[in-house]
């Protein structure tokens, strides 16, 4: 993995603090040219300074241009994890919807699709989205965030198959609690579902490395993540009457 990485340019958007950040740092001490990218320019110039970085801040829905032209004309690696925790039910505002859609879904789209004619053509390119286990199970209190995120590992999943015999290598990351303000912001239902089990930032990043060494398109930072998607599929209404289960109890303690 070391090999692949050095002189590699990098960009990883939403990367002014928590996955981002660890992400940035990891494949900068790994010797990659690394665009940080953030909605806060701030935050991505820190994160850029302390790791010899470039700051390309703004939204990452457009950022391909800018990052490949700041590393010189060639993006190696685009680890597209900026996201949004919308949280709410069916009852949350059509425009909650629509952003959400936006940036945990289409961002990744549009990336894909300023980078995939380049990485085509010349054989090789490796995408890593960041999902969660959301993507693959679901999170109480929060439609908006479950149904997207479900979203982007659907389209993860679908660049993997499309493009593998052609050198794309596509990464799906799924954490669960991570020690971030995403976490925090996830009120009582990230109290009981994820604190728990809440791990770091850098143990995301130690899980995304083992899995590129690996060849691995499905990352798992909780292992237990595993069965629990086992089990979904194996029996899905056992599954849903359990996670029934913790909705009653959020609304009885929340």
């Amino acid at each position: 993995m070391v090999g692949d990485v050095r002189g590699a340019g990098v960009v990883v958007t939403g990367a002014g603090g928590g996955i981002g950040a660890a992400l940035a740092r990891r494949f900068a001490a790994e010797g990659a040219r690394v665009v940080v990218n953030d909605l806060d320019g701030d935050r991505a110039k820190a994160v850029a300074d302390e790791i010899g970085g470039i700051a390309v801040p703004g939204d990452a829905s457009a950022i391909v241009p800018a990052a490949r032209d700041a590393l010189g004309g060639t993006v190696d690696v685009y680890c597209a994890n900026a996201g949004l925790a919308s949280g709410g039910t069916e009852a949350a505002d059509e425009k909650v919807w629509a952003l959400a859609w936006d940036v945990n879904v289409m961002a990744h789209v549009r990336a894909a699709h300023e980078l995939l004619p380049e990485w085509l053509e010349r054989g090789g390119g490796r995408f890593v989205s960041t999902v969660s286990a959301a993507g693959l199970l679901t999170m109480i209190g929060a439609a908006p965030y479950s149904v997207t995120k479900h979203g982007a590992y659907a389209f993860a999943e679908w660049l993997s198959l499309t493009y593998r015999h052609r050198g794309i290598k596509v990464h799906a990351i799924c954490p669960q609690g991570v020690r971030t303000d995403m976490l925090t912001a996830s009120g009582s239902a990230g109290d009981l579902v994820l604190a728990p089990t809440a791990i770091e930032p850098e143990d995301v990043a130690d899980a995304l490395f083992r899995g590129i060494d690996e060849d691995r398109f499905l990352i798992l930072p909780h292992p237990e993540v595993a069965g629990y998607y086992q089990a979904r599929a194996a029996d899905p209404d056992r599954w849903l009457t359990n996670m029934n289960h913790l909705q009653q109890k959020w609304e009885t303690t929340g």
